[in-house]
């Protein structure tokens, strides 16, 4: 009989120095100034995780709004984040908006679903706070009346 132990999900936090969190956490709460400090740190937990995942996957993966905002904090901060994506990744992982073929891909429920799946099974945390099942539309990362829509009323 073989004896199988889990190892407990990581906290992907520990990915980044606390110098580049702090500031990356500064960032965020002066751009949302009702965010706490802890959710701040939680979010730069799932935008690396996020990061992670999908330097190892073979399919697309999509961040959520929220996680995308943390990317782009991140992204602000060009030479530390080429750094991270070398050193801890490996490799560079390009931000590319736009959309995906539903068909192909699933749409942004999929997407999601997949995304949260493939950051569970890399070992990390998920904090579902950060990946809401949002019912506004079926898509990833276009402008279809979502939160940060230019045609969001």
């Amino acid at each position: 009989m073989t004896v199988v132990q889990e190892r407990p999900a990581t906290d992907a936090r520990t990915l980044l120095g606390t110098d580049l969190r702090a500031t990356l956490t500064a960032n965020m709460r002066a751009k949302f100034p009702d965010m706490t400090e802890d959710r701040a740190q939680r979010g730069i937990g799932q935008m690396l995780a996020f990061l992670a995942a999908g330097a190892r996957s073979d399919t697309p993966l999509s961040p959520s709004p929220l996680v995308d905002d943390f990317w782009h904090a991140f992204l602000l901060h060009t030479k530390a984040y080429q750094e991270f994506c070398a050193g801890t990744l490996g490799k560079f992982v390009h931000h590319q908006p736009g959309f995906l073929d539903k068909e192909e891909h699933g749409g942004g429920k999929a997407l999601r679903a997949r995304t949260v799946d493939a950051i569970a099974a890399a070992g990390f945390v998920v904090d579902m706070e950060f990946w809401p099942e949002l019912d506004l539309a079926d898509c990833s990362q276009c402008h279809a009346n979502c939160h940060n829509s230019p045609k969001h009323a």
